[in-house]
């Protein structure tokens, strides 16, 4: 099965082609914030929050929250400073930390962690919209939900992470610490678990309007009655 198509490809950017203030790396502003260069750090934090946010939405569905979560995404970053390998990309580090706290979040409450997966911070359809009626764009994205609510966690967040935030797969792998090849198998895995669930629950669901009488046709029977 192919990429869940929920939204624009540029809607998101790539870590790897983040503008930089002024042509400052984010190496070179680790370096000035490991100096104690709290100006750094704000250029950092304007950077990275946007997209942070737009990740931590599909978690926990509340701007709030999010934004409660992405603050402290970026207090532990400041505090582990240090502990950051500079040989490595400083945006999937961040993103890391954020998305262990939005799923250690959810599974601390004990909530379902994908209730709502699409954010209304911006404009995006469900997959697929073959339909100008809304009432059919909206049906099809509560059954997209559905069907991502039966899929395992590890393949979900994978799922999530390429498809709708459109993050590349070396990106993921860093931001999950697992390898490359991990990520693709898993990636292709939830596609295949995604179509899976996808067909049998077309399969279960009832002929459209088989159900529903048309009411003009009633209307004209009842009148010759």
């Amino acid at each position: 099965m192919g990429r869940l198509h929920t939204m624009s490809d540029t809607d998101t950017q790539s870590l790897d082609s983040y503008p930089s203030g002024g042509g400052v790396s984010d190496a070179r502003l680790v370096e000035a914030v490991r100096h104690g260069d709290h100006d750094a750090f704000g250029e950092l934090v304007k950077r990275y929050e946007p997209r942070l946010m737009s990740v931590l939405l599909r978690f926990v569905r509340d701007r709030e929250l999010a934004r409660d979560l992405s603050q402290e995404t970026f207090l532990r970053v400041f505090e582990r400073i240090d502990q950051f390998d500079p040989s490595r990309r400083f945006g999937p580090w961040l993103f890391r930390i954020g998305v262990n706290l939005g799923l250690d979040y959810m599974r601390k409450r004990k909530r379902r962690l994908w209730p709502l997966l699409f954010s209304e911070s911006r404009s995006e359809t469900p997959p697929d919209p073959a339909s100008a009626d809304p009432r059919q764009a909206l049906d099809l994205e509560q059954e997209v939900r559905h069907v991502l609510e039966g899929i395992p966690e590890h393949y979900r967040t994978v799922l999530v992470l390429r498809d709708l935030e459109n993050f590349s797969t070396s990106e993921i792998a860093a931001i999950l610490n697992r390898k490359e090849a991990t990520i693709r198998w898993r990636l292709a895995e939830a596609r295949t678990k995604f179509q899976q669930i996808w067909l049998r629950r077309q399969a279960e669901r009832p002929p459209e309007n088989a159900s529903l009488a048309d009411p003009a046709e009633e209307e004209s029977r009842n009148v010759d009655e």
